[in-house]
């Protein structure tokens, strides 16, 4: 990928991450269930991943710098 497109999807990965925990966020002040639990362990891991993306585009941003 070419820089311009690195940082188009690293800019796209930090939309997703802040969408995501906004959603963490509001799940947060729901009554505490096992599906409400399975499923903040789920956004927990997109969170955990999107930040290894970005982490990873940002350093490939820096190599095609």
């Amino acid at each position: 990928m070419d820089r311009h497109a690195l940082i188009a999807r690293k800019d796209e990965v930090r939309r997703l991450l802040e969408v995501v925990q906004r959603e963490i966020e509001r799940g947060q002040a729901l009554p505490s269930t096992w599906q409400m639990r399975r499923h903040m362990g789920g956004l927990q891991r997109q969170v955990e991943q999107l930040m290894a993306e970005e982490y990873a585009l940002r350093l490939a941003i820096d190599r095609a710098g």
